[in-house]
């Protein structure tokens, strides 16, 4: 089977159209297959491979989509896929809540849960795929996916990516889901988590391609490097992105200092580094640390990274005519990243890696949507309860009004980096669920968004007509990216809002096709609308020949575009659409947002009919995201008008904040009578809220961040210190803390133990009594936080040092034990070592931060104090 053999002449062909090589003398030499053997171990079976390759052929690999080299049988391969909160990109998928939801359930084993899960659905997908051939973009096993940076800042568009603000929480978290991704089989990987983005990057993110970052070593090792520290010696994550910006002068993604110095030699680090994409051109264009591509790919390699998310590292070749690097520095990066994928058994037999018998049956499973509801349930915290409002009953409320942008709209559901859910559930739909027909539920948008996102929707059938005055539009369909040729074709389409997710519209038309439907707009009343669409990969519009659109996308985004018209009602507008794709996650929507009735009086008619007004408000991924910082933290003012108007009325109100980000809700906090926050709680979040609503889950979810009352509290966005940022350095006194959620039930602490002295270097128990002192069974999130009372340099306020989810019925009590170990009592001192002091540590156990109770914020729980002697000192080796 792994015999030797020389390759034929059109095998050689095959090999210069697929790398771009025509060195065939080299190709022409018996080629060696033993590499395949399985039975070898890994490096050898690389080492056995490397030694048959050339440059060329070697360089071929070293980007995100690794051409196919026939003579050696390795087949293409494309790096880049996503998993943030559930497979994305590639078709249906469970979709969890957004990563920085998720992190507010304070919930280990459910991170792992989730990330098994999506592990599963991804290799059933990947292995479907390969059974049909695909090897394109978000069809493979390495997985960019988490995103561990600390979210120091809210105004950072990307700060719903995070785990939140802390860097032991982050940590924890990220570990089980990385566990959960990666599996646990001896030999291969399930598959490869990705912890990015390496290292001290948060905005803004449009300095983000120039940007250069310098802060202090204790801000760098106390702050900025722990989670990952985490991450690969307790995960063993085997692959880190590097980030965009520079670091004290260099290129995140050319960094020896940060690449290779620390996370190689220092920590450990055993597998591959990938760039952030487009982060290699940077070094040329946007750092001007390169001056040509060739020198930009060398400073890549050199630094430590060894794949490219780009087309930079095809200079590679120059480079090495040039003297900028050799053949040697190429081979070592190289071999990390085929490792990687030998690792993950992609040159190896089906039934020889476990996971490739994962069926596809698993992909959007019961099990699996059970799984994404109870992650929604926990997500959700309780920040306001006025004279116990919540939970609600159905035998006491007889209709309920449900109002708000974000109440009916599935897109606020799943944030940013998402798959598609085959049924996501909204709030009104969720309410819907929970109470129908026991309960009338009426419903009113109430306002947009704010007034630049529109809540756009598909436009309904009852608008479009052919021209020959049938409902819908006349779609023509053509196997071509062109709309040329014949239609393979023709239909009539009642609305445009398709989703072709990795599944065909005909048995013609897979994966490449294009698509112009025609006919008449015909708008139902005069006034201005906002016309839209939303696509991937391109999209045309144009309405009496006025284009919305010129229809060019992109394969990783969704492309949306909008205009606004004056229309005139009854009038038929010619429409002209035309859209294409050459991918296999195909999607085609025209949206509109119909003129405005004064959406607030109709929410405050339905509020006055009804016994009690949900009200969601919010923002969503068209407001904050990559590329988009937030400019503000307040909520958006159409939405704050909406809240006072309903609160006007005087009926009881409960808002939903359903966000990804801190949210300065001061007014609310005074007026409203009770408050949840949602965040972006996956395809699951209407009926997790409906549950928490009526009391059939107990909420017991914790903010991942501080809530502050303005921006004037903060440093400059661009100052990356640490001084004045999140609840480790900031004095002030925050609208929610760190940490804090209520319950629907209370809890007692009791019985805290732990040492009086211990010596520098030796680990410490602590341990407590917990009791559920209410009349409702709950779950209770166990904190326990520091703060170093003597330390010689600066220290933080407090740190959270564990946490530990744990459910309790009533009148039930259970001992929580935490152990500390030596490296969570060190600091770095001022001459950048890692020590630990002679010192007094306090220690503080409960539900919640210590500091905050009776601070105006109604507490369903309490926190005892300890403390404890450090005696003598002690130097740790890594930082």
């Amino acid at each position: 089977m792994f015999s030797k053999f020389k390759s034929l002449t059109w095998y050689c062909l095959l090999g210069i159209l697929s790398i771009g090589s025509n060195n065939c003398n080299a190709q022409e030499k018996e080629v060696d297959f033993s590499y395949l053997d399985y039975h070898l171990p890994f490096e050898e079976r690389v080492d056995l491979l490397m030694s048959q390759m050339t440059l060329h052929e070697k360089i071929s690999q070293m980007t995100n989509e690794s051409k196919a080299i026939p003579r050696l049988q390795i087949p293409e391969y494309n790096w880049w896929n996503e998993c943030l909160h559930g497979v994305a990109r590639s078709g249906y998928a469970t979709v969890f809540p957004q990563s920085i939801s998720v992190a507010a359930s304070f919930n280990k084993a459910l991170m792992k849960d989730i990330g098994t899960v999506i592990s599963d659905e991804a290799r059933a997908k990947h292995h479907d795929f390969l059974r049909q051939n695909k090897r394109t973009i978000y069809t493979g096993l390495d997985f960019w996916s988490p995103n561990i940076n600390i979210f120091r800042d809210p105004r950072w568009g990307r700060g719903h990516e995070t785990y939140g603000e802390d860097p032991y929480l982050t940590g924890a978290l990220a570990t089980e889901f990385i566990l959960g991704l990666q599996g646990n089989d001896p030999k291969y990987f399930k598959t490869i988590a990705t912890s990015k983005h390496f290292a001290i990057h948060s905005g803004p993110e449009k300095l983000r391609h120039s940007f250069d970052v310098d802060v202090s070593d204790i801000d760098l090792y106390e702050t900025y490097l722990p989670a990952f520290y985490k991450t690969i010696k307790d995960a063993k994550v085997y692959s880190v992105m590097g980030a965009y910006n520079r670091f004290r002068g260099e290129s995140c993604s050319g960094h020896d200092f940060l690449l290779n110095q620390v996370l190689r030699n220092t920590w450990g680090f055993d597998g591959y580094v990938v760039s952030d994409c487009g982060a290699i051109r940077d070094i040329e264009t946007g750092h001007h640390i390169a001056k040509s591509k060739p020198e930009a790919a060398a400073i890549g390699v050199k630094g430590g990274c060894d794949l490219n998310c780009g087309s930079y590292y095809k200079s590679l070749g120059k480079a090495v005519e040039e003297g900028l690097i050799t053949e040697e520095q190429i081979d070592v990066a190289l071999r990390r990243i085929l490792l990687a994928r030998f690792k993950m058994g992609m040159f190896d037999p089906d039934e020889e890696v476990p996971f490739s018998k994962i069926p596809i049956g698993v992909v959007c499973s019961d099990a699996n949507t059970t799984l994404a509801r109870k992650a929604a349930q926990e997500s959700i915290v309780l920040l306001k309860n006025s004279n116990n409002i919540l939970p609600l009953s159905k035998n006491k409320i007889t209709k309920i009004a449900v109002i708000g942008p974000n109440a009916d709209n599935w897109e606020s559901l799943v944030g940013n980096y998402h798959g598609t859910p085959k049924n996501p559930v909204t709030f009104l739909h969720g309410i819907k669920n929970k109470v129908e027909p026991i309960v009338e539920v009426l419903y009113a948008e109430g306002s947009h968004l704010n007034d630049e996102k529109l809540n756009l929707k598909p436009i309904p059938s009852v608008y479009l007509q052919t021209k020959d005055g049938k409902q819908g539009l006349e779609g023509e369909y053509y196997n071509n990216t062109k709309c040329s040729g014949e239609p393979v074709f023709i239909r009539i389409d009642d609305h445009i809002d398709f989703s072709w997710q990795y599944t065909p519209v005909s048995k013609e038309l897979i994966d490449t096709f294009s698509v112009r439907w025609t006919g008449y707009l015909v708008p139902p009343e005069n006034g201005t609308y906002e016309l839209g669409l939303m696509a991937k990969r391109g999209m045309s519009v144009k309405i009496e020949g006025k284009e919305i659109s010129n229809g060019k996308g992109s394969v990783h985004h969704n492309i949306y575009a909008t205009d606004r018209l004056e229309l005139e009602g009854g009038k038929k507008y010619a429409v002209e659409i035309e859209f294409y794709t050459d991918d296999t996650n195909a999607q085609a929507s025209l949206l509109w947002a119909r003129p405005d009735k004064n959406l607030i009086d109709e929410a405050i008619r339905i509020t006055k009919e009804a016994d009690i007004a949900i009200v969601v408000v919010g923002l969503s991924q068209r407001l904050e995201g990559e590329g988009g910082d937030r400019t503000d933290i307040s909520l958006p003012k159409e939405q704050e008008e909406l809240i006072k108007a309903v609160k006007a009325t005087g009926k009881p109100v409960v808002l939903v904040i359903n966000a990804g980000s801190a949210m300065a809700i001061n007014w609310e906090k005074e007026n409203i009578d009770a408050i949840l926050n949602v965040g972006y709680p996956g395809e699951e979040g209407g009926n997790a809220l409906a549950d928490v609503l009526w009391g059939d889950y107990n909420p017991a979810g914790r903010l991942p961040i501080t809530y502050y009352r303005s921006l004037s509290e903060l440093p400059d966005f661009k100052n990356y210190d640490m001084k004045g940022r999140t609840y480790r350095y900031y004095n002030g006194d925050p609208l929610y803390p760190f940490g804090y959620g209520l319950s629907y039930t209370t809890f007692a602490y009791s019985d805290l133990k732990l040492s009086s002295t211990i010596k520098a270097g030796d680990s410490i128990s602590v341990s407590v009594k917990v009791t559920n002192t209410g009349q409702m069974a709950g779950d209770e999130v166990v904190q326990l936080y520091l703060s170093d009372k003597k330390g010689s340099t600066p220290r933080p306020i407090r740190q959270l040092e564990g946490f530990e989810r744990i459910h309790l019925k009533a009148g039930e009590s259970k001992i929580v034990e935490f152990i500390l170990e030596p490296r969570q009592l060190s600091m770095i001192n001022k001459k950048a070592q890692r020590v630990i002091e002679a010192g007094i540590f306090d220690v503080f156990v409960g539900g919640e931060q210590p500091g905050f109770t009776g601070n105006n914020n109604a507490s369903s729980t309490e926190v005892i104090k300890g403390s404890f002697k450090v005696i003598g000192q002690q130097s740790l080796q890594i930082k």
